[in-house]
């Protein structure tokens, strides 16, 4: 009988190979339809109202003109009377056209009194919450005993999610059942609750979602939106199109917290940490603030305190956000570490690797670092803080390393034997652009010995059998060994079907080359649709189940994987302009599925973390309390000509493939901030404290002098 467990290397024909997205030729031809895409017949257009005050109460709101607009067909007023942050929803017409919809909703009357507000979260002060405190060791005694102790300042702004593709749906009531096509990372449980909110029974919700174009952890739930949209939608008897547009959904559809810390670090002169004491505070909105982890993966410095201080701002609210806290806690760390190296005169590289030995992973880490420093060729370009060479272009390089977990979530798949030979794997995921449809795919291919054409993948209904949302890097950890098992039994039965054709033991027999053969006699065979014509009329379906902890014992999956990152940068001292001239990435992640999109996933991280390192910032007015850049001209992202020339390595093989599939989304977009600010001090001799790195922040930290204390 077939194993579950995963194939040697020597036996992998699909495995670990580079291998094209199936979906990628919908998605180049734009055959690919995502929410907005979806245009049900008599459908009416939405368009929300939101608040301009940053903290007000609502005594009423007057839809009457709207309503008297002809083509408004519905609308939706809520019943909450006070309002947090501006850009909050608080009314809604639908419309048989986008711009009647768009004209209405300039027309309803909303009764604001306004209330005072507070937005600022860079000043500790304005934390009125009980710190959070976590004391390990005698830090007093060991900063006493230190032979350096180095102080500095740091931090990294509220950013938004940005999704490329916007919050929101289509929905639409038909004989009493509500269907849905939202943008989510969450197919199998984004009704939850959503029948309450709409008045219809759970097992009525029917969701799909076939592409979707970003969530980063923001698009698990169906928010006010999307009960807006199910209402609408039941109260015209029409489909419902309700997509936000950009200026509210950078306000209100989620952001990452932000984190200001003054950071004391003990070392020797050797250059070996002795102690850290952190002081942290940021904003995620209105909700708790929970501070980010300092030391970030150097976990076993003796001596540490973290004081939280969290400030509740009238923003919108925090949502997890690609590995989150990680990010902060890994800038805030990487510069203090990096301002030690250099007070102490060593090399910033001698002293990672000198102080691996207090993370978890340190023999990994010391691999991934030195391969990192080959592939940027860091003998060469190496030098003490402050390039010495004439001229305003500064050159320098910077490092971080970082963790994250990544093990796979619950998930379950059914894999169908039809007797023409035709295969199906079918659960509820969703595919966020990663691949996850690719790595299914490759999965039940390479267990069945069939090329991957042979397998039709059906996912991203809540209809199927249920998988876990796309968030902690979980998703191919859980999909991978669902296929994996709905695959194998499912060959098992197929095997015991043509044991008796072959006259050889059904656990003797195994799929290999798009053949059904015996393992000891393999001239003893039987082409794959031949051996599936013996299921008669019957078709094999069974489903595989991932427990997460059952599968981490087996080695199927696991979790907890390492990364190391360099930056190569230019700064012009003149202008304050950083340009990246090169990254480097090397990662594990356990047995990887596809080497092709795993590789593109670190790509598309380091991307979002030049994005996050240079450019963005939520940036709000503390008289007005709105965000002054909630739009795609001032809320900036990278583009082809910001990224410079980047590197990806894989760890692969021996002491990595053995622990299983380790999910890989979250762990590479954590350390780019960190690396780059470290380079930009390497290069012009000071720290720039706070992200991003704007010309501005770069000419007043040199303006200062930056001196260590």
């Amino acid at each position: 009988m077939a194993k579950v467990d995963w194939p040697a290397a020597e036996k992998r024909t699909l495995i670990g190979k580079r291998i094209d997205r199936i979906d990628g030729p919908l998605k180049a031809t734009g055959a690919a339809k995502y929410s907005y895409d979806i245009n049900r017949p008599g459908m009416l257009w939405a368009k929300v109202v939101t608040s301009p005050y940053a903290h007000a109460e609502v005594s009423g709101i007057d839809t009457s003109a709207a309503e008297a607009i002809p083509g408004v067909k519905g609308v939706w007023r809520d019943t909450e009377k006070e309002v947090r942050y501006a850009g909050e929803i608080v009314a809604a017409v639908a419309a048989v056209t986008e711009e009647i919809a768009e004209e209405a909703a300039r027309l309803v009357k909303v009764q604001y009194q306004s209330l005072e507000h507070q937005v600022v979260d860079t000043d500790a002060a304005l934390s009125k919450d009980k710190p959070s405190k976590k004391d390990q060791g005698n830090v007093d005694d060991a900063f006493a005993k230190a032979d350096k102790v180095v102080e500095g300042e740091y931090g990294l702004p509220v950013i938004t999610h940005c999704c490329l593709e916007p919050h929101g749906q289509v929905t639409e009531v038909r004989d009493g059942e509500l269907y849905v096509w939202p943008s989510t990372q969450n197919v199998s449980r984004y009704s939850d609750r959503l029948g309450d909110a709409a008045g219809i029974d759970q097992n009525k919700i029917h969701v799909e979602c076939q592409f979707m174009g970003g969530g980063f952890g923001s698009k698990f739930n169906f928010d006010k939106w999307g009960s807006i949209g199910a209402l609408l939608a039941k109260q015209t008897g029409r489909p419902v199109k309700l997509m936000l547009e950009r200026d509210i959904e950078l306000m209100t559809a989620g952001n990452r917290p932000s984190a200001y810390a003054k950071i004391k670090v003990g070392a020797q002169k050797d250059g070996t940490l002795t102690a850290v004491d952190a002081e942290v505070w940021g904003t995620g909105g209105m909700g708790g603030y929970g501070a980010p982890p300092i030391p970030y993966v150097f976990t076993k410095v003796p001596n540490t305190r973290l004081t939280g201080k969290g400030i509740r701002t009238n923003r919108g609210g925090q949502r997890a956000w690609r590995a989150p806290n990680h990010p902060q806690g890994c800038f805030l760390t990487m510069s203090a570490l990096a301002d030690t190296a250099a007070a102490l005169n060593i090399d910033e590289l001698e002293f990672f690797l000198k102080n691996v030995s207090l993370t978890d992973r340190p023999n990994v880490y010391a691999e991934e670092l030195k391969i990192a420093a080959e592939l940027i060729g860091y003998k060469n370009k190496a030098h003490p803080r402050g390039d010495p060479k004439p001229g305003p272009i500064k050159r320098g390089l910077g490092m971080s390393i970082h963790t994250w977990g990544g093990r796979g979530h619950p998930s379950d798949c059914d894999v169908t034997i039809n007797p023409d030979g035709s295969v199906e794997a079918k659960l509820g995921s969703q595919d966020l652009g990663s691949g996850t449809r690719t790595v299914i795919n490759i999965v039940v291919a390479e267990t069945l010995g069939l090329p991957l054409q042979a397998v039709k993948v059906q996912i991203g209904k809540n209809d199927y059998p249920p998988s876990g949302g796309s968030g902690g890097s979980t998703t191919v950890g859980g999909v991978s060994v669902s296929s994996r098992l709905a695959a194998t039994a499912a060959l098992n039965a197929l095997c015991e079907a043509v044991a008796g054709k072959l006259g050889a033991a059904a656990d003797n027999l195994e799929a290999v080359g798009g053949e059904i053969r015996q393992i000891d006699k393999p001239e003893n065979k039987l082409a794959w649709k031949d051996a599936c014509a013996l299921l008669g009329v019957n078709a094999i379906t069974k489903r595989g189940t991932n427990n997460p902890g059952e599968s981490q014992k087996s080695h199927l999956i696991d979790d907890g994987v390492g990364g190391a990152q360099i930056a190569d940068v230019s700064v012009d001292i003149e202008t304050g302009i950083v340009t990246i001239n090169e990254m480097v990435a090397v990662q594990d992640c356990g047995l990887i599925i596809d080497l092709k999109t795993a590789e593109s996933q670190v790509y598309g991280a380091l991307i979002m973390g030049i994005t996050y390192s240079l450019f963005e910032e939520a940036i709000y007015d503390p008289r007005t309390g709105r965000m002054l850049n909630p739009d795609m001209e001032f809320y900036r992202l990278a583009g082809i000509k910001d990224v410079g020339m980047l590197k990806v390595h894989m760890m692969t093989g021996a002491g990595y493939d053995e622990r299983g599939v380790i999910g890989l989304g979250e762990p590479p977009v954590i350390s780019p901030g960190a690396a780059i600010a470290n380079a930009v001090a390497n290069a012009v001799g000071v720290r720039v404290p706070y992200l991003p790195l704007t010309p501005d922040r770069v000419i007043g930290a040199l303006q200062k002098g930056g001196k260590l204390a």
